[in-house]
């Protein structure tokens, strides 16, 4: 057995024991394991490799600090629950419509953002009461609420497991909007119309709206969906029109837009908005940290040369298994930077982009599962659900059916590429 190999097998032992046996953070978790791989490498404590690594996702940290300040700022201003008494107001005839857009409209604070959670404490908790009043249960709202979270930490235009393993193979952020796409729209059209089917049943529109009486809507009018168009429409302008339009970057975009958002809504308090916001991410930002400095460490003890020519070895029947393992590493992030990294030098033979796509799915699905089940316990809460191991439990259908989804992507990743 090479030393490189024991030396890996130290630093998962010793990312597992702190996450599973001490229950510390996997961010820490990530920075502890990688000091440790560094000591049994010989290295010390390698500070400047430590903190170069330390900032190596430095643009994925200003995109999510900046994004959760915009959502927060959204949130606040009220566009968000205008938002979702206006998709109820209107699809209400096409329950089936009305669950697809439901989905989407939870989705959409993780495209922005890269973060599932965001996903669950804005939208997710605006949705909530409209899948209550018009007779979903608890549990199945819940569970609809965290695989539509899943699915917008996928989703382009941001995602932040690709950059993750991106950053770990020395791949850019780019061409990835169609491969996004493929593998977390289906899964996210199937989860809609699987519990449209299934859970909603006729209801009264008078009834639900009743219900909804706290969704007050925003006396500023349509000018609060000015930062949001914005937003989206500088986003897509950088990219279609890249001769025409200044290139400000991603935060900047956000900034910007967090700007104009309290512009028009001048009882914001961009503190408290911000301090809010930071709380949230903190714990994301944290783990990209981590991430930065293990694969930092990785390279430096040549762990990462070792696995890129061990990965391309390894027989057909283990690489799959192994991408099939992946969301039971209970976090996104640190499934895409152990196991993802190392499983694109796998299947270095098919399309990387598409191969990248489908192994940020079968990780997204990682927040999902336990210890930490972080979005079944966040969705738990905007349900007043106690066990929130019941939304997992809710789950296993849509989860087995994006699972199948990302394997088949995956096997066919070279053929799907030529495709599209």
């Amino acid at each position: 057995m090479s030393f490189e190999l024991i030396l890996l097998i130290l630093m998962l032992t010793t990312f597992a024991v702190s996450v599973f046996v001490l229950k510390m953070p996997a961010g820490v978790s990530l920075i502890l394991a990688s000091i440790v791989g560094a000591l049994i490498a010989g290295e010390g404590i390698p500070v400047r490799h430590l903190v170069e690594g330390g900032f190596g996702f430095i643009e994925a940290i200003l995109i999510i600090a900046t994004a959760m300040i915009f959502m927060k700022v959204m949130e606040a201003s009220g566009a968000l629950a205008q938002i979702s008494l206006g998709i109820i107001k209107s699809l209400h005839k096409s329950p089936t419509l009305l669950m697809i857009v439901i989905v989407l409209f939870v989705m959409f604070p993780g495209m922005l953002t890269g973060l599932s959670s965001t996903c669950v404490l804005t939208t997710g908790m605006l949705v909530a009461p409209i899948l209550l009043a018009i007779g979903m249960p608890r549990l199945a709202a819940g569970s609809l609420i965290a695989m539509a979270a899943v699915f917008g930490e996928v989703a382009p235009p941001i995602s932040i497991p690709v950059m993750i393993i991106g950053g770990g193979v020395d791949m850019p952020y780019i061409g990835f909007t169609i491969p996004l796409l493929l593998v977390s729209i289906p899964p996210a059209l199937f989860t809609a119309i699987y519990y449209r089917i299934r859970y909603v049943k006729p209801y009264n529109i008078d009834e639900v709206l009743k219900k909804l009486d706290h969704l007050k809507p925003s006396e500023q009018g349509f000018k609060i969906y000015t930062p949001l168009i914005f937003v989206i429409l500088y986003m897509i302008g950088e990219i279609s029109f890249s001769s025409f339009i200044p290139h400000l970057g991603v935060p900047l975009i956000f900034t910007i837009g967090a700007i104009i958002g309290i512009a028009f809504s001048p009882g914001i308090k961009i503190i408290t908005v911000s301090r809010s916001a930071l709380q949230m991410a903190l714990p994301v930002i944290v783990i990209l940290v981590g991430v930065g400095m293990f694969l930092q460490i990785l390279t430096l003890t040549g762990v990462r040369g070792y696995m890129a020519v061990s990965a391309l070895q390894m027989p057909d029947a283990i690489k799959y298994l192994a991408a099939a393992l992946m969301p039971f590493m209970g976090s996104a992030y640190a499934s895409a930077s152990v196991i993802g990294v190392p499983l694109v030098y796998v299947f270095i033979g098919k399309s990387a982009i598409m191969v990248t796509a489908s192994l940020v799915l079968m990780a997204a699905l990682g927040d999902l599962m336990p210890p930490p089940s972080l979005l079944c316990a966040y969705a738990a809460q905007t349900v007043e659900e106690k066990n929130h191991f019941k939304i997992l439990k809710q789950s296993v259908i849509p989860i087995i059916f994006s699972m199948i989804t990302g394997l088949l992507v995956l096997i066919f990743a070279k053929e799907l590429a030529q495709l599209f």
